[in-house]
């Protein structure tokens, strides 16, 4: 086989590998994000009417002398795979805006954000942690390490608004270091039982051999009858 040949067939094949690598990074930075741009669309039109279903109002309070009233019924489990709760962080940008789905699997995570199993229902005592993609699938935490203190996370769950403050900036930690979502998060600074949510997304931005950790405190409640809170109106 001639030299002519055999740099020929290198050349080609180096021109068959470039290819490919560009319409694998056009999968990554576009085809991933237009078909998370779908799937979380339908997942939002399920939340809307979902909740259009039911009869939003708030909490009932009572007055002096009337009878106590009947304990509350105890909330619906969240549905695996399924839609419970929108997300937003104005740190991110005015539209920001995710639905959070139970389960943290690869299929759940391109849909939108994913609530880790047995961690706290949004708004109740303990650790309600949420998990999404850095990159790809619609680069929900593209700017997690821009998060600091003070900063606002709000979710609804059609009922009621939850304001969590964020208490530190971003924390650095391997996959598995599983405690930061205990009910008091390790390496948290929490030094109780509380009301707490943790965000968690994969480090490097274009890798996964370590995790950014974001915590935050619940600060605020208010029924979704008394409109946007004030975090999502400036």
């Amino acid at each position: 086989m001639s030299v002519r040949i055999v740099v020929r067939t290198f050349s080609e094949l180096c021109v068959t590998a470039g290819a490919l690598i560009i319409l694998f990074v056009v999968y990554l930075l576009f085809w991933t994000g237009v078909k998370a741009a779908g799937a979380t669309e339908g997942q939002i039109d399920a939340l809307e009417n979902q909740w259009a279903r039911g009869t939003v109002t708030a909490p009932a309070t009572g007055t002096p002398g009337d009878q106590a009233p009947a304990p509350a019924p105890a909330p619906e489990a969240y549905r695996d795979g399924k839609p419970f709760a929108m997300l937003y962080i104005p740190r991110f940008g005015k539209g920001w805006e995710w639905p959070v789905l139970e389960n943290t699997e690869v299929k759940t995570l391109q849909k939108g954000l994913g609530h880790y199993r047995g961690t706290a229902r949004a708004g109740a005592t303990g650790n309600f942690a949420v998990a999404g993609h850095r990159r790809t699938y619609g680069d929900p935490f593209k700017d997690f390490p821009e998060l600091r203190p003070g900063d606002a996370v709000l979710v609804t769950d059609g009922t009621t608004w939850f304001t969590y403050r964020i208490d530190r900036k971003p924390y650095r930690t391997v996959p598995s270091d599983t405690g930061v979502i205990d009910p008091v998060p390790r390496k948290s600074g929490f030094d109780g039982p509380g009301r707490y949510l943790t965000l968690t997304t994969c480090d490097p931005e274009w890798g996964s051999s370590h995790r950014l950790i974001a915590w935050a405190h619940l600060d605020a409640t208010q029924p979704v009858t008394d409109g946007r809170p004030a975090a999502l109106r400036g």
